[in-house]
């Protein structure tokens, strides 16, 4: 690798809960504060391909403000059909590294374009979503995955039916079949990837009910669809093959959601399945997981404190290892817990003060023929730890992490935070994942690091954004000591990137 590189109680909720014999299943809304009920308040889309996502069927709305520049009316399209362009470049660098047996720093220039397409009549619409998600830059040394590329392919193409009161009852239905993207509750198991290159899809079938104002539920029997080529050669050498859905492998599950009860309180409950088996061009730990949670929240407000807390339960079946001949399988049990807590100041700039705690469980002893490291499944991380990108220190697995956060506003169309956070392991004998560094004799010090973030957006107008931030690396014993581990020098990682939304 280049060493010389630049540098997210009522009765209502015991009505809705008997909603969960009926299924099991998930969401569609676009983040972890946003509820069904949200009044007509337009707010600023992830800087990431998200057009899709924009409209609700149900809720009669346009969540996300349109752009300014767009090809709907450039191209005078009637009415019922809606055609949306989007690209994001970016320019990212990392100095210094991180993970085993990995010398220098790496750089990349991503590239994402999204084009989606959608004809709506009535109560029907029918959906396609064509994502181009590759790189430049990066060499034999880089690592690169099928998180970084998946060149000219297709992320949806779906039929989907509404019915804002069906027969008179006050409820709205949507159902959804085909290929689709998932983004459910505060994303931390299911979502769709914004930071992130290429962007996590489902073929299958999914159904939503809301109760306007009160609840929300979501059911969904989908199939995860492979990101192929997943070579690094290939990929280095831009060979193109399509991604197809994964026959061994099922994800379902069940979400609900009750909104406004007393004191502001939100609260989800939910239920996802995993079951996967050797895939035909890879092999897998054969996951067999079910994962409860629960979370709790109060919306941010100005004056006023908010929280939020999440529960996560965790337990299965798992391989050893993804060997095709080791046919182990261990017990899992694992478990995870968010808290955050903020204030919200009444004055310029509306900043936002928060102490935030994450803990996720790690394998306790590697010769008990026991699993207990969490399993992130689909969701995203760059919100909670971090950039991810080329970069991506953590993840939601063997950590024990406090940290806090200071968001704030110098301008309207400007958004800048800073974040600080300090990464143990939860157990001393599991490894620091996204670093493939691991001590099974549990006797180096478990401190992996801390790690300062900053990053600022500027809203140019709906349609141009661009954003910049820097990531800090402070190393600990851990990430100096561990056999494997590179050398001592702290890692700086940079990137600035634009998006453009017709």
């Amino acid at each position: 690798m280049n060493s010389q590189s630049q540098s997210i109680l009522a009765s209502r909720f015991g009505r809705a809960l008997g909603l969960l014999g009926i299924s099991a299943g998930v969401v569609t809304h676009p983040g972890p504060t946003h509820a069904a009920a949200e009044k007509k308040s337009y707010t600023q889309p992830p800087f990431a391909a998200f057009s899709s996502q924009m409209p609700d069927a149900l809720l009669g709305s346009y969540k996300y403000e349109k752009p300014i520049w767009n090809l709907h009316d450039a191209l005078h399209l009637p009415e019922w059909l809606s055609l949306s362009l989007e690209q994001r470049t970016r320019y990212e660098t990392m100095d210094g590294s991180f993970r085993k047996d990995s010398k220098g720093g790496d750089q990349q220039i991503p590239l994402q374009t999204d084009l989606w397409l959608e004809a709506h009549s009535e109560h029907w619409r029918l959906g396609g979503e064509f994502l181009d998600a590759r790189q430049f830059g990066a060499d034999k040394g880089s690592g690169i995955n099928n998180t970084h590329v998946d060149e000219a392919d297709f992320i949806q193409g779906y039929l989907a039916w509404s019915e804002q009161n069906l027969a008179h009852s006050g409820l709205g239905v949507e159902a959804i079949a085909g290929r689709q993207t998932l983004n459910f509750g505060s994303r931390r198991l299911v979502a769709r990837n914004a930071m992130r290159n290429t962007i996590n899809s489902f073929d299958g079938f999914r159904v939503r009910v809301v109760d306007y104002n009160h609840w929300q539920f979501n059911a969904f029997v989908t199939k995860p669809v492979g990101r192929y080529p997943n070579d690094s050669k290939q990929l280095l050498d831009h060979i193109h093959s399509f991604d197809e859905p994964e026959e061994q492998a099922w994800f379902s599950g069940g979400f609900l959601e009750v909104y406004d009860l007393p004191g502001k309180l939100n609260a989800e409950l939910y239920l996802y399945h995993l079951d996967e088996g050797d895939r035909k061009r890879i092999q897998t730990r054969n996951r067999r997981y079910f994962t409860p949670g629960m979370r709790w929240y109060i919306k941010p407000a100005k004056g006023e404190f908010d929280f939020q807390s999440e529960t996560i339960g965790q337990f299965g079946t798992v391989r050893a290892s993804k060997e095709p001949g080791d046919g182990k399988n261990l017990d899992h049990s694992a478990w995870y817990q968010h808290l955050d807590v903020g204030y919200t100041f009444d004055m310029p700039w509306t900043p936002r003060f928060a102490l935030e705690y994450d803990y996720a469980s790690g394998d306790h002893d590697p010769k008990d023929n026991k699993d207990q490291q969490f399993d992130t499944l689909f969701g995203a991380r760059r919100f909670e730890f971090g950039p991810t990108g080329i970069y991506g220190a953590f993840a939601r697995s063997n950590i024990n992490t406090p940290g806090y956060r200071i968001g704030f506003n110098p301008h309207r169309s400007v958004q800048a935070f800073v974040s600080h956070r300090f990464y143990w392991l939860a157990e001393d004998k599991d490894s620091w994942t996204t670093a493939g560094l691991r001590d099974k004799t549990g006797k180096t010090n478990n401190f992996i690091a801390q790690q300062l973030e900053m990053t600022a957006r500027w809203n140019f107008n709906s349609s141009l954004n661009f954003e910049t931030g820097w990531a800090h690396l402070f190393k600990g014993q851990f990430a100096k000591t561990t056999a494997g581990a590179p050398d001592g020098q702290d890692v700086d990682y940079f990137y600035v990137q634009s998006q453009l939304r017709f």
